[in-house]
């Protein structure tokens, strides 16, 4: 049985990952600011749930939940780093305050949370660290540039840890779905900056993302379980079409960049 620690589990990925978990026979310490949902939603997995309150962005909060999970489980094997929040707006458009509320969830609220699970993870020389980043993470665009900034410092950050922590056998995959139909922009996790009239152009809607069927969370909570049965698990996960050819399409751009750099002379 492996023990998991999942934040922003009220909903969305957070709440398809911990229901996978419990059913697969693990323990699952779900957080979320209000956990109280948690009791009815997975009532069902008995002792094997601890739901307990968690802003990330309180590292002292963070702190006790890691403490609370350790007093009850023994341990910790796995940390998804899932909570976060979105912009949607042009650069320009965003304020200083929505850019900075987005990178305390989405950056210091994961860095947060890992500082308190890491060292667990480094005293039982085993763990794996799951961040749910995003394809924003991986290629920004038009109308997402705080929230994708937000990301590609995740990725930046796991990038490094997945170098500090290997000597400690700890594992460390950022997870880069594409758009899913997890709620995220309808339920107060997403945040559309305030428009200036020159950007209200087509060059981004700022609507649901046409005729795109989301993906399943369900499925992607699948993939994410078996992540944690791989002894090979990837740097990086891509989950959905469009993310794979998302990333695909930029790895071609900076590749035809690179190629195109001059020489030294």
């Amino acid at each position: 049985m492996k023990v998991w620690l999942i934040t922003g589990t009220s909903r969305g990925f957070g709440l398809a990952i911990a229901r996978r978990a419990l059913a697969g026979g693990d323990a699952v310490v779900a957080t979320a600011r209000n956990p109280a949902s948690l009791e009815t939603e997975l009532a069902e997995y008995g002792t094997r749930l601890l739901p307990l309150p968690l802003d990330v962005t309180d590292e002292a909060q963070a702190g006790r939940v890691v403490e609370s999970a350790v007093e009850r489980f023994g341990g910790i094997d796995v940390l998804v780093n899932n909570a976060g929040r979105g912009l949607f707006g042009a650069v320009e458009e965003s304020s200083l305050a929505e850019a900075r509320a987005v990178f305390d969830t989405n950056l210091f609220g994961v860095l947060s949370v890992a500082r308190a699970v890491l060292p667990v993870f480094r005293r039982q020389k085993r763990g794996q660290v799951i961040a749910i980043s995003s394809m924003g993470g991986f290629s920004s665009g038009a109308g997402f540039g705080v929230y994708a900034a937000s990301k590609f410092a995740l990725e930046a950050l796991h990038e490094a840890m997945a170098e500090e922590l290997a000597p400690f056998g700890i594992r460390v995959t950022l997870v880069e779905p594409g758009v899913f139909a997890t709620e995220f922009a309808t339920l107060g996790s997403q945040r559309v900056a305030e428009p200036i009239a020159d950007y209200v152009t087509p060059t981004y809607a700022r609507d649901a993302p046409g005729d795109r069927k989301p993906g399943d969370p369900v499925w992607a909570a699948e993939e994410i379980f078996a992540l944690t049965r791989r002894t090979d698990a990837p740097l990086r996960l891509p989950l959905g079409e469009d993310a794979v050819a998302r990333i695909r399409a930029k790895l071609a751009r900076v590749a035809a960049d690179a190629d195109a750099a001059p020489a030294v002379p």
